[in-house]
């Protein structure tokens, strides 16, 4: 059975116009093992971050799969005091989806997303697809332009 957020992801894209393209893939919540079993490189598979900074704001991170976020670096680039990762538990009620499937863009709520600079060499990016059983891949050009990411290096 399909979740709300796997619907509207879908709804969202085609509203959009731009090109994308599902993977489906066997059921997986980290970044490496969804990597893995798609035959994908981890560096090309996003790791979506929901976190929330010392203003209250909530912030999508967006680091490449083989790499950790740095939520000092995060937090710089925000200009503010602190960035810090929401609960594992609080993020599927933010984004709207559940973590491990959390896409680049359509979300529920509407985030800051601070992407790491690293990703700006792939053409395209592989990210979570809506649900934990599929990636969504997009070209990188259109998730700055439907986000309005604000661009940084922020793993290591």
């Amino acid at each position: 059975m399909m979740s709300e957020g796997f619907r509207d992801l879908d709804a969202f894209l085609r509203k959009t116009g731009i090109w994308y393209r599902f993977l489906e893939k066997p059921e997986t919540i980290h970044t490496q093992d969804a990597a893995r079993v798609a035959g994908l490189e981890l560096h090309r598979v996003t790791k979506n971050l929901v976190a929330i900074d010392s203003q209250g704001r909530y912030v999508l991170l967006v680091v490449p799969g083989d790499r950790r976020v740095d939520l000092k670096a995060a937090a710089k680039a925000l200009g503010v005091e602190r960035v810090r990762l929401v609960p594992f538990e609080e993020a599927e009620g933010i984004s709207g989806y559940p973590p491990g499937g959390t896409p680049t863009v359509g979300h529920k709520t509407r985030m800051i997303v601070l992407m790491d600079k690293s990703l700006l060499v792939f053409e395209t990016l592989y990210c979570g697809g809506g649900s934990r059983t599929r990636l969504l891949e997009l070209r990188t050009e259109d998730i700055l332009r439907l986000t309005e990411a604000k661009i940084a290096v922020i793993s290591q």
